[in-house]
């Protein structure tokens, strides 16, 4: 073999002795290890190994509210603080019975036929008729303003004329009262015993 071939032999096996380190070594960048996600709407992180980190995949974004669902928040939530309305009693026995505003236990049949046995604009204003005390109490729906007015004059001297012809009594005390308001059913026509002449309003009461 000639010194030619001896020197060509030589450089391919440092060739070879060079190049066996850089053949075997891989040069292909690692792989990122990312993590699938899953069916559920929370993600997981996905982890990038080349990076020593953890990233967090972002959150999906609240819904947004459309404008007739936010103009109707405030309401309902006023709504809620609002107390109930609370309903109306309805009224008992013993307050209709106090206004007198109609016919009751209480009431003296024969004196409310009496008193509406003529038919006039004076008898339509009657609404219940009772004795209490001794006394002939004619209740009306006339205003506390008709005080001595004709009307409830007329009814005085009706109820006076029961007193003495049909039940007889010596001493008759009579009470034409208005319809119920603020004070009650106040007097608007009277006869206080023997001693009154008329029925205009006279006070006090007797005792």
């Amino acid at each position: 073999m000639g010194e030619g071939a001896v020197g060509l032999a030589t450089l391919a096996v440092l060739g070879l002795v060079v190049a066996g380190p850089l053949l075997g070594r891989d040069e292909r960048p690692p792989e990122r290890a990312v993590a699938e996600p899953g069916p559920q709407a929370d993600r997981a992180p996905v982890v990038a190994a080349d990076a020593g980190r953890v990233i967090q995949e972002p959150a999906e974004p609240a819904k947004q509210k459309s404008p007739e669902q936010a103009k109707q928040e405030p309401e309902k939530q006023e709504s809620a603080k609002k107390p109930a309305a609370k309903k109306a009693k309805p009224k008992k026995a013993k307050d209709v019975e106090d206004e007198a505003s109609g016919e009751s236990k209480h009431t003296d049949a024969g004196a409310v036929e009496y008193l509406r046995r003529t038919k006039d604009k004076a008898s339509s204003r009657v609404k219940d008729v009772r004795s209490v005390g001794g006394y002939l109490r004619i209740y009306t729906d006339l205003p506390q303003s008709a005080d001595n007015s004709s009307q409830a004059i007329e009814l005085c001297q009706r109820g006076l004329r029961y007193l003495i012809e049909e039940q007889g009594v010596p001493d008759p005390v009579v009470f034409v009262q208005a319809e119920f308001g603020e004070n009650g059913n106040p007097v608007i026509a009277n006869i206080l015993g023997p001693a009154d002449e008329n029925c205009r309003v006279t006070y006090p009461e007797p005792g």
